[in-house]
Order: C-alpha cells, then structure tokens, then sequence
C-alpha cells in the first residue's frame, strides 16, 4: 500500500499541541481543524498546515441571542394527549418535554395555537378554550368525558440542539447553552452578515470556512424523562423552521395559511418517511428559497475573504438540499458529510454542484457514541469500532470516490488507545490509494440503470432521514446499504416524474420497498391508474421489477381491490385479516434457483409478513417460512417481477439482491464478470488502470475468485479486513 500524504483533515486541540502536529505527520494530514468545543492555539495555527474553521452563524453569538430572546427559532409541538374525565379539562402543553430545550411562546395563542378533540378528530372552536398565563395551562370548555384531547402550540427553543447534545454527551457542566437566532427577522440577518464579516477579517489563518450546516436543524424533541429522552428525530424533517414571521410571509407568497396541524399532521409530524402534502411540499419549497437566498449571501462574504467555503450534510442541513435544483446556487465550494455506512458516502459523493466532497468517519472522538456506547472511554475500543464503519464506507468508495477524509472531535482522547492510532494510518493510505484509483477511470459496472421509485425521488437520493443505525428496520435504507458497493448504476425517481417523463432510458430495473402508506412505498400513488398502467406495460415488454415489504400496497376500495396494486405483476398478494374466506394457491418450493446460488440460510436471515399469499399458479416460490412466501419470482410477458418479504442488510442478503437484479434484469451472465464468488468479499475493476481491487468485508481469512471477459479467473487468499490488487495486464 502506498505511503502518500494529503487529503486527510484532522481536527486539533489547543494545549495538546505536540499530539496535534504528531498525528497530523502520522496520518498524513494536510489540514488541521477545529471542532465545537475546541480551539486551536497560535503554534497550530502557524505550523504550516491548511485550517478549517467550523462556524455555525446561528448560535455563534451567544451574548447578542440573549439579549434578543424574541428572535430565537421556534417550532409546533404537540401536547401529550389528555382524557377528559368532566367537562373541563386543563392541559400544561409542556408536560412531558425538556424544559431546558423548549418554552411556550405564549403571544399570538388565537392566531397560531388549535386544540383538538383526538377522539373524533374535531379542531375546537377558540370559544371553548382559554390559556391561563398564571397557571401556564390550557382550559378546554364544554369539554366530551372520556374524548382525548390535545393542544398544538409554538415553543421557542432555548438550547440549540447540537448543542446540547455535545453539552450533555461530553458532560461540559456549567457551560453556557447556546442559543439558535432565527434569520426570518431582517434584524438576525444583518446581525449575522456584520458578525461573518468580522470574524473573516479576525481568522486571517482560516483557509476553509466550514459551516455547520446553515440556519436550521433537522427536527430533535427531548423529553424530560430519561427513559424516554428521544422523542422525535428526523434528518430529513423541516418541523424546526417555523415561526411566525415565516408563517406570515407563506401567507403572504402562497396566498394560502399553514395551521398547526399542517406541521402537526397529529402527532406523526411531518417525518421524512411520511408522504408530504403538497401544502408541505409548498413549505420545503419556500424555506429552501430562503435558504438558498440569504445562505449565498454569507457564501458571498466568506468569499471576499479569499477563503473557501464547505458545508456540514448534517445538522442545520435544513434547507440546503444538495439534492434539490438550486443547490449549485450557493456557490459552496465543497461538502462534507458523517458517514457510518456505505449508503453515506454515496450521499456525499453523488452530489453536483461542489468541487471537494469530504466524508467525516466514525467514531467521533467523544468518550460515548450516538447511542451512549463506550468509544473513546476508558471501556471502549475505537479501533474495532473504526474498522466496522470502515468496511462499509470502503465499499461505497471503490464504486464512487470522494475527495478527502477527515475526524472530528477531542484529540487527546485517542492517547491511551496507540492501536486506534495505528489503525488510522492503515484507513487514511487506503483511502489515498482507492482515491487514486479512480483517477481518469470509472469502475466497471453492470450495463443498465437500477431505478428506486419513492415519492420524493432525485429530492432524497440515498435517502436522508437518519443513519441505519437509527433506523434499522426501514427496508430500504438496508437496500440502498447493499446498493452502495454494488457495480450497478442507481437512480432515483419520484412517481410525478414517472407520470411527467416516464421510466427514465436504459433502465434494468425498478425497485419498490417499504411499509404501506410510507414515502418509500408510495401510499396514495398507488391509487393512480396510470401510474399502474405504466408500470404493467414496462414489465410485460420486458423490464424488471422488484418489491420489498410492502411494494406498491394501498387499502382502498376499487373494482378489483388488491392491496398490492401491482399484484398481477408479482404474483403475491397480502391479506390484512379482510381475506381469510378467500381460497389461496398452495405451492411448492421451487428447485435451487440463479437468484439463490450463492447464499445458504436465507430463511432465518429474512422477515416473514403475516398474510402474504399466492394469487397466480405460475409463481415460484423460492423461500417460506411456515407456510408463507418470503421470496417469490414470475414471469409477466415478457418480464420478470420478484418479491422480498424484507431486507436486512448483510453480506449474503446484499449478494441475494445483486442475484435479484441480475435476474429481473435478464442480465445473468454478468455475475460472471468482474464478480466475487464469495459474499464476504467484494470487487472493483478499473479498465482505464487496468486494476482489479478486492476487499474482504469480514474478520475472518477468505478467499475469492474473480473471472474476467476473457476467460481468466483469478484467485486470491485475503487476510481480515484485507485489500489487495492486481494489474490484469500482468497475466
């Protein structure tokens, strides 16, 4: 493995100098960077080395944000649902949330503020209600015994969430919260371009402005109780860019009024993994553009300081949207993003409108992870953590480069672990060298597009709604995790698009995964005839389609009521209990099958889903679980639909879906190019370099056989975790 240096950013600490400038030569750094919470001293700054800076212009200014508390950001929240056991009923909306985070904002109650009766769904009239300011509760008048009641309202954030999660997480005590201003008021926006402005001309050693992300952050609630702590959080959520200055000016833009409940959606909030309304939809529209505006703005001053300007994928990322059409309009000089997994590189690497794309690995260096695991604390063990992040990041990469690494955190943290050290080293010259490679070359990939049908398409390519981690049961967050490292081109496309431009050329396959009614899935799309139309018509002349967990499924009453809506395409159906008098196919397990050949105990890998049944006899059914299917394929015409119960990401379920494709595609003889015969493995073929890379993804000795076009099959032992290459031109 070569030994250059470059590309790697590593994040100082001031009073742990020789630390800093130790591992900056070590890992082979070329800058040096602050983090929230740490400083860097003169003698790092002046050691030769390019600086970022991390800046978040919303809770930059502490002082100025307490003296102007009317300017701070707000948000709906929902109260706990109550019982009315009389006719009056109080409610203390605040009851049950982190009072440290959240304040009522009580002015402009009759303007912003609706209670509902839950029970029936009914918004209550403002005449049976009244807010009682010495109390701090809600009076609901004339209330129904027994009814649920609720009460949405505005709440001004008093502690800005990253914030508080740093403060808490890395136990910093009596250090002051921080504050989030909201630039909706012209008075925070000229205070936060004259403060940019300033703090330019104070960093004359500051190469790179890293801003942390913009002004709004993705939706975090907390909760008082320590057992319930998280109550909500989405990455891809908007719930935290609403006030009543913004409120107005939609009215004023749109011509049309956003309610509570709009923001509320009764009590789901308007999660990512939601079907948006177009009255949400309208709302990402008019905050991106405010975004977009005021955001270029303070791009334009970095700018003029002769200084770069990067932006944090994570955190106030709110309204950036790299994804969306005007994100080239910022005029952001590179990206960066923290990755667990594979699927987040891609996220990071696949956005336009950047030169520098930048991944962020973990861990952190903070004593406890995410989810308050041991990491850099004296129980911990960073480097094994390290190297199961590493494998799937390392994946994604050999499909697609991103230009720099980096960490972030408290460095003196990894003194009393020398092996995570040592580790770090081995990441950052395997970085170098897969960066390499794809220099002037692309690596080969199977010819044909894999299309992911969701309702939010290009908007949440390799979706954004929170970490695997964090979502594990989301079926296609686990495929796009597979997808990440696999030779196959993938696209993203909303079912608008599909009505407005049709199925995008050379597609090979479409893929439908999630739970009804989802985002993924589609929910009331599936209501559209023509949406159906398209999609038989594309299979039966040939395309491939595959579903997951619930593809295509919406409960509605229709001249023949499937629940999947594209049951006759593949085959199976789901009876929700509405069924049971209805006779179904029995079936027998198909023969060994293309789609199986590599993968043994797929059965205890996948999720059974109660009620999936046989409609057509020509169905094979490759894989059950006491009686019902859990994998399926049928022929249609002339094209191929198979169906996976569920998906759950590992080595064998991601070979079983690059079989799948493979298959529905009609592409099978491409498993025999380029292709590891062993799951634990993967490979990469670079045909400008001539370079054949593999990796082995366990920890554990494999070996793997490659064959190429022209006949040679090539075998290599792999060591844990091991990379290795061969130049084809040497035979």
């Amino acid at each position: 493995m070569s030994n250059n240096k470059g590309f790697f950013t590593l994040p100082g600490e001031a009073g742990f100098e020789n630390l800093t400038l130790e591992l900056a030569k070590k890992w082979g750094a070329d800058v040096i960077r602050d983090s929230d919470g740490t400083k860097l001293s003169d003698e790092i700054l002046n050691s030769g080395y390019q600086i970022y800076s991390t800046i978040c212009l919303i809770r930059s200014d502490n002082e100025w944000a307490k003296k102007h508390r009317n300017w701070l950001q707000q948000n709906y929240l929902m109260s706990s649902p109550k019982i009315a056991y009389a006719s009056t009923l109080e409610i203390d909306p605040l009851d049950g949330y982190y009072r440290e985070q959240f304040m009522m904002n009580e002015e402009g109650r009759d303007e912003f503020w609706q209670v509902y009766d839950r029970t029936t769904g009914t918004l209550l009239n403002l005449a049976d209600w009244d807010y009682n300011v010495e109390t701090k509760k809600v009076v609901i008048h004339n209330a129904t015994p027994w009814h649920k009641y609720t009460v949405n309202f505005l709440a001004v954030r008093l502690w800005e969430e990253i914030s508080m999660y740093n403060h808490i997480t890395n136990e910093w005590g009596d250090k002051e919260h921080l504050m989030a201003i909201e630039p909706r008021y012209p008075e925070v926006r000229a205070h936060i371009i004259e403060w940019l402005d300033d703090w330019c001309k104070k960093h004359p050693a500051t190469s790179v402005v890293r801003f942390t992300s913009m002004f709004y952050n993705f939706a975090w609630f907390w909760g008082d109780d320590v057992r319930n702590r998280n109550l909500y959080s989405d990455l891809g959520s908007y719930d935290f860019t609403v006030n009543p200055i913004a409120l107005r000016e939609f009215k004023a833009q749109y011509g049309y009024k956003m309610n509570a409940e709009d923001f509320i959606n009764a009590g789901k909030y308007n999660s990512t993994h939601n079907v948006p309304s177009k009255k949400y939809r309208d709302w990402i529209e008019f905050t991106h553009k405010f975004v977009v505006d005021f955001g270029k703005e303070c791009i334009d001053v970095v700018h003029k300081y002769k200084k770069q300007a990067y932006v944090f994928y994570d955190d106030s990322w709110i309204g950036v949207e790299p994804y969306g059409d005007r994100f080239k309009e910022f005029g952001f000089d590179g990206i960066i993003k923290c990755v667990f997994n594979g699927f987040e590189v891609r996220l990071c690497a696949d956005v336009k409108g950047v030169q520098t794309h930048e991944i962020r690995l973990h861990p952190y260096l903070f004593p406890t992870g995410l989810s308050g695991e041991a990491t850099f604390a004296p129980e911990g063990n960073p480097k094994q953590d390290a190297s199961r992040y590493w494998v799937n990041v390392r994946r994604a990469l050999l499909r697609k480069p991103v230009d720099r690494i980096g960490l972030g955190g408290y460095l003196h943290l990894v003194e009393p672990f020398p092996d995570f050290c040592d580790y770090m080293e081995e990441i950052a010259d395997e970085f170098r060298f897969i960066k390499e490679l794809h220099k002037n070359d692309l690596p080969y990939t199977i010819p044909g597009k894999v299309v992911i049908l969701t309702v939010w398409g290009k908007l949440r390519s390799w979706i954004c709604s929170g970490h695997l981690h964090e979502h594990p049961e989301i079926d296609l967050t686990n495929v796009l995790e597979a997808l990440a490292g696999l030779p196959v081109d993938v696209e993203f496309i909303s079912f608008d698009e599909l009505i407005q431009n049709g199925i995008p050329k050379d597609t090979m396959v479409i893929i439908n995964a999630g739970c009804a009614d989802s985002a993924w899935s589609g929910g009331d799309y599936w209501k559209d005839e023509e949406i159906i139309s398209i999609l038989t018509e594309w299979v039966s002349q040939g395309g491939g389609l595959i579903g997951i967990h619930e593809p295509t499924a919406v409960n509605f009453s229709d001249s023949y009521s499937s629940y999947f809506k594209l049951s006759h395409l593949f085959g199976v159906d789901r009876d929700l209990g509405d069924r049971k008098c209805i006779g179904k196919y029995q079936y027998k397990l198909g023969d060994s099958h293309f789609i199986m050949k590599d993968t043994l105990n797929l059965d205890v890998m996948m999720k059974k889903l109660e009620g999936i049944y046989i409609t057509d006899s020509n169905v094979t059914v490759l894989l059950e679980s006491e009686g019902t299917p859990l994998l399926t394929s049928n022929e249609i015409g002339n094209g191929r639909a198979i169906y996976l119960s569920s998906f759950s990401y590992s080595p064998e379920m991601t070979r079983l879906l690059l079989r799948a494709i493979c298959y529905a595609g009609k592409k099978e003889q491409a498993m025999n190019t380029y292709i590891c015969d062993n799951v634990y493995t993967d490979c990469a073929y670079y045909p400008e370099n001539h370079k054949l890379v593999l990796i082995n993804n366990a920890g554990f000795r494999n070996a793997a056989k490659v064959a190429t076009p022209d006949g040679l099959t090539i075998t290599i032992e792999l060591k844990p975790y091991e990379l290795v290459t061969r130049n084809l031109l040497d035979k």
